[in-house]
């Protein structure tokens, strides 16, 4: 690379730049005029933005600007707009039972959309947008629950919560047999395909049908009921309908045996207002699983 004074392109017949690569000359063209007052109007347009609009972050906060525009402040403004126009019906949606909202046509309707909208902004990140679950979370939809299907028992769950400190909350949790010692290693495998058996699903070879029976009468059926179909009263799942929170394969149910599960639903009462918690529950009976 070379560098030295411009000269005169013998080709283009252009002054170059005086810079030179192997042999090529670099040519001193101009940017267009219209493309060079553009570039400093932004500039200018940037620098009165920044006066004008909230632009620059600050440690706390940010720069207002002089005109106090906020996009944040506008929504807020909307959305207490939207509840001056719902105030009568949520008073009215607050002030009726679960029963009458089921029966009002237009309560339901504003319930069912009140609730779509929470449940999205509360509980999607957990239970999915369309209430479908994840493991360990849920699913609202298929008819299947730990602590009762009906209006008032998903109603209970959502204002108290499960093991959420509250002190409503529902409390039962599975226990860790394997982790407190209570069964042994062989015990807890032979059980959890017995759990599996329960279901119609697959054992592994030499399993010991019997003995998996009288552990899980020893140890499960407190819970879980005879023949492991469950009790909603203490949040034990049914074993049978080949619904699983945390998976069916061996090892999954080697693992929930061995170290017990305690998953927590936090309390909505005192974060949601009554009216507010009733259109949840009525959004999730309506999801399909409600009884």
């Amino acid at each position: 690379m070379t560098d030295h004074h411009s000269d005169i392109d013998s080709v283009s017949g252009k002054s170059t730049t005086g810079h030179e690569w192997d042999g090529i000359k670099e040519l001193n063209t101009p940017l267009p005029r219209w493309w060079v007052i553009t570039f400093y109007l932004t500039i200018v347009w940037a620098i009165a933005y920044w006066i004008v609009y909230p632009a620059w972050p600050l440690i706390a906060s940010n720069t207002t600007g002089m005109f106090g525009y906020s996009s944040r402040a506008d929504v807020a403004v909307e959305l207490a707009n939207l509840e001056k126009i719902r105030g009568g019906k949520m008073v009215a949606l607050g002030a009726a039972s679960l029963a009458d909202i089921e029966k009002d046509p237009a309560l339901l309707a504003l319930a069912r959309a009140k609730g779509k909208t929470v449940f999205g902004d509360n509980c999607a990140p957990c239970h999915g947008s369309g209430g479908a679950g994840a493991k360990g979370y849920p699913n609202l939809n298929d008819d299947d629950w730990l602590w009762g299907g009906t209006l008032d028992q998903i109603m209970q769950t959502i204002q108290f919560g499960a093991r959420s400190g509250h002190a409503k909350t529902h409390e039962g949790q599975m226990l860790a047999f394997g982790k407190d010692g209570v069964l042994k290693g062989d015990e807890i495998v032979t059980v959890a395909n017995y759990v599996r058996s329960l279901s119609g699903l697959s054992t592994r070879n030499g399993f010991d049908a019997a003995k998996g029976e009288k552990i899980f009468a020893e140890n499960c059926v407190a819970c879980h009921g005879d023949g492991g179909k469950g009790n909603q009263e203490m949040g034990a799942p049914n074993l049978t309908d080949k619904i699983w929170l945390y998976g069916s394969d061996e090892a999954s149910l080697v693992e929930t045996i061995s170290q017990g599960r305690a998953g927590v639903m936090p309390a909505w009462e005192g974060r949601l207002d009554p009216a507010t918690i009733k259109a949840m529950a009525v959004y999730v009976h309506s999801l399909g699983g409600g009884k």
